[in-house]
């Protein structure tokens, strides 16, 4: 009987919010040289001697602030994912979880799967905009396992899917459940990515040669920036908005030299302008996390309210909808 093995894969979290067990996962998350692509000897030492001693302790409070009795919102979100898509694909299908970083791994997942004899096999990172840092790495990782199986099942990858119109379906159910009509504005947030890396999807030249922030193009096509304006076009024609009632932004910057405009930026602009009615939503975020609980919902609103705002509202992710549940199926299916 054929059996199709899905995987679903996402970045992970540390599995407690200790100093010590941050600072591991820290060490791990960027010790992958797609994330730091940079020689093997200087990622070791900036990682190991700056980065994970120097970030531990901040990042510990930060998880601290979003744990609960049953661990990391992000880790129980997939899980619920996972169990939920798992009824609804049925017996011939089983769902893995695997996380590229942390617990339960993606060697787990990717051993699992090779026990079960599955005939095919998905591979869906659920990161809606393709990246090399996240979903590259991850498909990466799973192929150097791969290779090593006697009997290597059809394998399908979906690397990307933003535009499908279930995603942008499920988005626009949580976007109207908060009643955008009653806010001035929509800022659109993105995990931002190092300049570089987007350059170099595109032969290392800028965006701006390639008309990224207006346009898809098969020059920009593996293009994050390109892919998240895109995304935002995809959602703002659902919802019927005009321009001048949105703006794309990034943020979890690490340095100047990533992705611009900066959320935080953006905000005290809007803010500024006069705007008191903020709603921010994170449509590279399929499941609520640090990213968006604590540095949206809580470090972002805190300047938008100390810039004269009154009004910040943050549009929830997908986490375990029943609408995003079905649009998962209808990813892997088709």
């Amino acid at each position: 009987m054929n059996k199709t093995a899905v995987i679903l894969i996402n970045t992970g979290t540390p599995d407690n919010y200790s100093v010590g067990t941050v600072k591991k996962y820290l060490k791990e998350f960027l010790s992958d040289k797609r994330v730091l692509d940079m020689p093997a000897w200087r990622r070791k030492l900036l990682v190991h001697g700056f980065i994970a001693p120097m970030r531990a302790k901040r990042s510990a409070k930060l998880y601290q602030k979003v744990w609960t009795n049953d661990g990391a919102p992000l880790l129980i979100n997939s899980f619920n994912l996972k169990n939920r898509l798992q009824v609804a694909l049925g017996n011939d299908f089983e769902v893995l979880l695997g996380m590229r970083y942390g617990n339960p791994s993606l060697k787990i997942a990717l051993d699992k799967a090779k026990t079960s004899n599955c005939t095919n096999l998905v591979l869906l990172p659920l990161f809606p905009q393709y990246a090399s840092s996240t979903t590259g790495s991850s498909i990466e990782f799973a192929f150097k396992h791969l290779q090593n199986w006697n009997n290597i099942p059809k394998t399908k990858v979906i690397n990307k899917f933003y535009n499908h119109p279930d995603f942008i379906k499920s988005f626009v159910e949580n976007i109207r459940g908060m009643q955008p009509e009653n806010f001035e504005h929509i800022l659109f947030s993105y995990h931002g990515l190092p300049i570089n890396h987007v350059y170099n999807t595109h032969y290392g030249k800028p965006c701006s040669q390639f008309n990224c922030t207006e346009e898809l193009n098969e020059d920009n096509i593996f293009c994050y920036n390109a892919m998240c304006y895109d995304t935002t076009r995809l959602i703002a024609k659902a919802l019927d908005l005009e321009p001048e009632r949105y703006t794309v932004a990034f943020q979890s910057r690490f340095s100047k030299n990533w992705l611009t405009p900066f959320t935080d930026k953006i905000i005290k602009k809007k803010a500024n302008e006069g705007i008191k009615k903020l709603l921010v939503v994170s449509p590279s975020f399929v499941s609520d996390c640090l990213e968006t609980t604590v540095e949206i919902g809580d470090t972002y609103k805190k300047l938008f309210f100390n810039k004269g705002g009154e009004q910040f509202a943050l549009v929830p992710s997908l986490n375990d909808n029943i609408s995003w549940i079905e649009a998962v199926k209808n990813i892997v299916l088709k």
